[in-house]
């Protein structure tokens, strides 16, 4: 724990009654908070459809409802906590059901983590908790990056248990670290680097101010790297990685990011929350209410620095550095004293907290209300697509990339890949790379798997169709019109631009779904239907066949009944069939 030399201030040195009050505060704004995952059915996250789509295929593997495009391959990645724990779940509760669960855990994980590592830096409450729901739809958070979520709100607790043994003998330490860095290893390798970082700047601080000789410092380092170095070497053993290569800096987005992080929806309610929480701790300090303890100064100026040595793109995974500011956020306050002169600057700082709270909520509410009714209309589209076929996903727009757009838009971005789930198809932006991922792209199909990119412009596909010659080209989309059966293209409604070519099946105001014609002049492109007797199998599909399922299907097939017209239908070699809470595909016979 924190050296003695230290004495805190408590929070409001006034009544009792202040500190019931902010206690009360407290409380109401972590329910108020919780509300968005617990009464929204679907959270409309960027990244969330992607990694349900994920749970769908690794809970139906092994089953005869496998997607027969994917197979699932374990090893020790660094990227596993939904992986491991939801499907597990799924199997009382249902996948949708699961994967909220997790996302509330990981919440749980956070608020209280927060709370409990200052509960142990100074033995009471004071407003860690308050900073804990102000990020707690931070750009990170909302996004969907729901792994690192959960291995943060585990970094939190783990941080906590150490410090609590710090000054035991070195066996306390060794077991404590070592349970904590095997759960975050598995959980969420970025989320292990916060942990080995925050306690990294705490042991470099507690040997200056005890002036231990370097030896001493080196040996507790080591004792805290032991268990990473042992996870490494079992992960090559087992043929795991970190991701794939790549690192890209963005140098130009560090001086923004700061304002554009504690809103994953809304860069003005960002923006003005940020100047508003800056401007609030610089008046704080000034006026020596707000002081931050020796190793807090440590730790802030860790941060600092790695936040400006970390790339923003880091073993192929995007935005790095930015999860460093709320994992700051979620540390350093519990190293900070709060000394209110009296209840008027208690009252002032409850204000501000709730208002910066709420005001980030109820950004999180409109967003989430108003893509009830395009997830449900996308969803219901699924059954309009023929088993087994492959789906692309396209955009009306330019394909524009955050993080300085309107994001009210990206939710729709991964909704649907849900058609693995539902129509057994294959989508090529499921995430399913080698490294983060256990799941993986059969050979028949990998050349067009995409496991991290986003919709591509209809504008792009168009001119494709048509025979232009486009500098650059994506090889999945280079023959798109043959490879693909069904088009979704997200984004505000435009004209068809390709009425010989799509068929429009279904659509609300963000979508639409076009089956995609397959025709033998189109772009010189050789599309002929093939014979009854060449449509593959269910096991021909799984081995990779070389006609798409959708070309050897009689199309009025799909046409003439729909699951709401009966509870089993057959299409070519799949048929529907109810389970787990929704129709979905699976294979006749299998």
């Amino acid at each position: 724990m924190i050296s003695s030399d230290w004495q805190i201030a408590p929070a409001g040195t006034g009544p009792g009654s202040d500190r019931s009050v902010a206690l009360f505060v407290f409380f109401l704004l972590a329910a108020v908070s919780l509300l968005p995952m617990l009464l929204t059915p679907f959270p409309a996250m960027v990244d969330y459809p992607n990694h349900l789509a994920r749970m769908y295929i690794l809970r139906q593997n092994g089953t005869p409802d496998a997607n027969p495009y994917y197979d699932v391959v374990w090893a020790l990645y660094p990227n596993l906590a939904m992986d491991l724990l939801v499907p597990k779940m799924a199997s009382l509760i249902g996948v949708e059901k699961a994967a909220r669960l997790f996302l509330l855990l990981s919440q749980l994980l956070i608020v209280g983590g927060a709370v409990a590592l200052e509960r142990v830096v100074k033995g009471r409450f004071q407003f860690a908790g308050f900073a804990a729901l102000m990020f707690l739809y931070c750009l990170p958070f909302a996004w969907g990056f729901v792994n690192f979520e959960f291995g943060l709100g585990v970094a939190l607790w783990g941080i906590s248990a150490y410090l609590m043994v710090a000054e035991r003998g070195w066996w306390w330490r060794f077991a404590v670290n070592a349970i904590f860095v095997t759960v975050l290893f598995v959980a969420h390798f970025f989320s292990l680097g916060i942990y080995g970082a925050t306690l990294g700047f705490y042991e470099l601080w507690r040997a200056h101010d005890k002036t231990w000789p370097y030896r001493d410092l080196a040996l507790r380092l080591v004792a805290l790297a032991i268990p990473v170095v042992a996870l490494f070497g079992i992960m090559r053993l087992t043929a795991g990685s970190l991701g794939s290569e790549g690192t890209a800096w963005f140098l130009e987005f560090k001086p923004l990011w700061p304002f554009r992080i504690m809103n994953g929806y809304n860069l003005t309610v960002s923006a003005a929350s940020a100047l508003a929480l800056i401007a609030l701790l610089y008046l704080a300090a000034k006026r020596g209410v707000l002081k931050l303890a020796p190793a807090g100064i440590w730790i802030s100026i860790g941060f600092a620095l790695l936040y400006l040595a970390i790339p923003s793109k880091l073993f192929g995974t995007s935005f790095a550095d930015l999860r460093v500011i709320p994992a700051a956020a979620l540390i350093v306050p519990a190293f900070c004293s709060l000394s209110l002169p009296s209840r008027r600057w208690t009252v002032g700082a409850l204000v501000a907290a709730s208002g910066i709270t709420l005001a980030n909520l109820a950004t999180v509410f409109v967003v989430w209300l108003s893509y009830r009714a395009d997830y449900a209309a996308i969803i219901g589209s699924f059954h309009k697509i023929d088993c087994g076929s492959r789906v692309l996903i396209g955009s009306s727009g330019d394909g524009e990339d955050p993080p300085f757009n309107d994001l009210t838009q990206y939710p729709m971005a991964y909704i649907p890949t849900l058609a693995v789930h539902y129509a057994a198809a294959f989508v090529p932006n499921v995430f399913a790379e080698e490294g983060k991922q256990p799941v993986r792209v059969r050979a028949a199909v990998r050349r067009l798997a995409i496991p991290y990119g986003g919709p591509m412009p209809i504008r792009e596909l168009a001119a494709i169709a048509a025979g232009g010659t486009l500098t650059d080209i994506p090889p999945f989309v280079r023959s798109w019109y043959r490879d693909y059966d069904y088009l979704y293209v997200l984004g505000p409604r435009v004209e068809n631009q390709l009425p010989a070519l799509l068929e429009e099946l279904d659509g609300s105001e963000r979508f639409v779904l076009y089956k995609i014609r397959h025709t033998p002049s189109l772009g010189g492109a050789s599309a002929a239907r093939c014979s009854s007797a060449a449509c593959p199998t269910p096991d021909q599909l799984k081995t990779g066949h070389p006609n798409p399922p959708s070309i050897c299907r009689k199309p009025e097939a799909a046409s003439l009944q729909t699951p709401k017209a009966a509870a089993r239908r057959e299409v070519g070699a799949y048929r529907y069939i109810e389970a787990d809470e929704t129709k979905y595909c699976s294979a006749k016979g299998a």
